[in-house]
């Protein structure tokens, strides 16, 4: 395997986005995510963007369909939709206390749900974009990792109205209709898009106890709305308005990993997120751009799950004795306002000596109010019934400055020099009388130089700085020396070369990177009384070091009119240094040193082929794989190596469009989250318990459309 992943290095077979019939030049994506938007090969770092058509092509209908297409990207579940990302092996697991804290930004158009984003359905969503490596200057604290973003189509001043509808296996079914065009007021180009979207599926589980199969089921309903007002030469008003109501299921974990059931109190992950963003540009200075960017987000979430997941009856029969009955719920209102002012020269560095730059302040001020409960009863730990409830208020305020410049040294040839200076004043409360008001300064940026070899070739090398803020660990039971850690730095040196080869034909993309990690947050899990599985915590702890190196290729390649072939490959080498864990409760002495990551699989690749006729009939599949990596950093579990394949058949008319797809053809079996720890009575031996990912579906989707 590491033969063959060298050769794709060697060639670089892989895509950020699908060649259209006449070829196309890298320069025509543009990227939203930086501080102003810009073309691919002007970024100086590594990038993928797919676009409406991969999207369309590879998805059915939310993210995690096209995760697998996008390089050093993973994911943890536990949820119903993926909330938990890690770029080059850098990003959190989950979130059950009341102090969030991301490594990977995440964003819907301007509105942030980091650690959050369930919302992320790719219904009239016009591009993924995802930035790997710090984004210190950018987006500051809760971008380590790496930013996702996902850009929704925008209002238009033609009229538009178009329908979709899919019909799949396992009880699956979504509407959604799209509605937009001109205002009739202000200028020429106001105009509004109206969305929504419901989708329906039972979440492939059987559950015996209940004898149902949908305990795990979806049941969303997305709606956004989005208006550009042209208010004359000088002014532009862009509002966006979204409400999505996400009542899931979650009934995921099996006893036997399998995907039957038993739980007696089948759990629930439920999101209500409403967003609202207003972007506001004066043109009128001369030479400058000034916006403001005022943002807001209220997300109610209700999530819970069954910790035995078996049921009295179940355990009467295995363990010999009932009931045995233990339960977690955890709600969480979160609500968070952003304020950004950017001033943006409108100037640019195609000409030698030419200075560009981009100077602003950001606020961002958040607050999350969580319930836990833990409802127990055993006959021998718990006789009479107990609902244990941990009440928490979190508040946050960042504020930051930052600043970017970019001077053409020569001609095609650009230095930047970045840097953002953020400080964070946080207040934690809660039931158990614990307190924290932790407060700090972090400083990161980046320095890059980019240089054009021609109009469809550039090359740049980028040195970057990023942090994450420290924290504390929550609960009466976590040790005094194990109560507080402190703040994560990241240095990143990357080089990258984008190129088009064969007048457009092939395009390729490659990036190495090293990256070198100090005072590195790690989570470790344990099990206070090993005959209680539901004193299962998370403690975070600082590492001395950590490495994180690798390669990612992305590339397109147009072999005739008709058929064209995408892939994607990235390597990844993680590792802890100088990271000894000693659990605080069994004493058992955990050394990490020298391992690989959690959720840091060695490789990953997609291979894809799309085949279009002049008449309308159309095919893509792909092939998505990565390697093995373990859960998590207190046992040495991991996932097995996997590889998907996923299709779609159909014809397309200039109106309406029909297709049949498919998602993991092969019903390949694969971990999309694991734990290891005692739950099964009367002797808790310690075992894995894995949530497996879907199994294969089969579905048709019909499109129609009016312009």
């Amino acid at each position: 395997m590491r033969l063959v992943a060298s050769i794709l290095v060697l060639v670089a077979m892989s895509t950020a986005s699908l060649a259209s019939d006449s070829g196309t030049d890298l320069q025509e994506i543009v990227v939203t995510a930086t501080l102003r938007d810009q073309p691919l090969l002007d970024a100086p770092t590594s990038i993928t963007v797919l676009e409406s058509t991969t999207l369309r092509a590879a998805g059915v209908q939310h993210v995690e369909d096209v995760l697998g297409l996008i390089p050093n990207l993973n994911w943890a579940s536990g949820t119903s939709r993926p909330r938990y990302y890690q770029l080059r092996g850098i990003g959190e697991l989950d979130q059950y206390q009341g102090a969030p804290n991301p490594s990977v930004g995440f964003l819907i158009d301007d509105i942030d749900f980091s650690g959050l984003g369930m919302p992320a359905t790719l219904f009239d969503v016009q591009q993924m974009e995802v930035l790997r490596g710090p984004q210190g200057t950018t987006y500051g604290a809760n971008a380590l990792g790496g930013l996702i973003k996902i850009k929704t189509r925008d209002a238009r001043p033609q009229f538009e109205f178009s329908t979709e509808a899919t019909g799949a296996q396992y009880g699956t079914g979504s509407l959604g209709g799209v509605i937009g065009g001109p205002l009739g007021m202000g200028g020429s180009e106001s105009a509004f898009r109206l969305v929504a979207q419901e989708y329906r599926s039972d979440g492939f589980r059987q559950n015996n106890f209940f004898n149902r199969n949908d305990t795990n089921g979806y049941n969303e309903l997305s709606t956004r709305a989005k208006f550009h007002f042209d208010l004359g030469p000088s002014w532009r008003l862009d509002l966006t308005g979204l409400y999505v109501d996400q009542d899931n299921g979650y009934d995921a974990f099996s006893i036997d990993n399998s995907f039957t059931t038993r739980s007696d109190h089948p759990g629930r992950d439920a999101q209500r997120s409403k967003g609202a963003a207003a972007r506001i540009a004066f043109l009128g200075w001369t030479g400058v751009t000034v916006e403001s960017i005022s943002t807001y987000n209220a997300i109610d979430l209700h999530y819970s799950f069954d910790d035995d997941w078996g049921s009295d009856a179940y355990w009467q029969r295995t363990a010999g004795y009932s009931p045995y009955d233990y339960y977690s719920e955890f709600l969480r209102r979160r609500t968070a306002r952003t304020e950004e002012l950017r001033f943006t020269s409108n100037t640019d560095t195609k000409h030698a000596g030419n200075v560009s730059w981009v100077a602003g302040a950001y606020v961002l001020h958040l607050n999350e109010a969580n319930s836990d409960r833990e409802f127990k009863h055993d006959v021998l730990y718990y006789p009479v019934a107990v609902a244990p409830l941990l009440s928490s208020d979190y508040r946050a305020t960042n504020k930051a400055l930052y600043g970017q410049i970019d001077y053409s040294v020569t001609m095609g040839t650009t230095l930047g020099l970045g840097a953002r200076y953020e400080n964070r004043n946080a207040d934690y409360s809660d039931s158990d009388a614990i307190h924290f008001a932790p407060s700090e300064g972090m400083f990161g940026g980046q320095l890059s130089l980019i240089h054009r070899f021609a109009p469809d070739h550039s090359m740049h090398v980028t040195l970057s700085r990023g942090y994450k803020a420290g924290g504390f660990n929550i609960g009466a039971s976590v040790p005094r020396d194990k109560v507080e850690f402190v703040a994560e730095y990241l240095w990143n040196a990357e080089v990258g070369e984008r190129k088009s080869w064969s007048d457009g034909r092939l395009q390729t993309d490659i990036s190495a990177f090293y990256m070198r990690r100090t005072n590195q947050q790690v989570t470790s899990s344990t099990q206070v009384d090993p005959n209680d599985p539901s004193t299962f915590i998370f403690i975070t702890s600082n590492a001395a070091h950590g490495d994180n190196f690798g390669v990612e290729s992305t590339a397109a390649y147009k072999i005739t009119a008709q058929w064209q072939t995408t892939a994607s490959l990235s390597l990844l080498r993680s590792r802890y240094l100088g990271y000894r864990y000693v659990d605080p409760f069994s004493g058992e002495v955990h050394n990490l040193e020298g391992r690989q990551q959690s959720h840091a699989p060695e490789y990953q690749f997609a291979l894809g082929v799309d085949w279009h006729r002049p008449s309308g009939w159309m095919a893509h599949v792909d092939l998505t794989g990565m390697a093995s990596f373990y859960f998590d950093t207190s046992s040495n579990e991991a996932s097995r190596a996997r590889r998907l394949v996923n299709g779609r058949f159909g014809y397309e008319a200039p109106t309406w469009s029909a297709s049949l797809w498919g998602r993991n053809l092969g019903n390949s079996t694969y971990a999309v989250r694991g734990f290891h720890f005692g739950n099964e009575p009367p002797a808790f031996p310690s075992k894995l318990y894995i949530q497996r990912g879907d199994p294969r579906q089969l579905g048709v989707t019909l499109d129609w459309k009016f312009r």
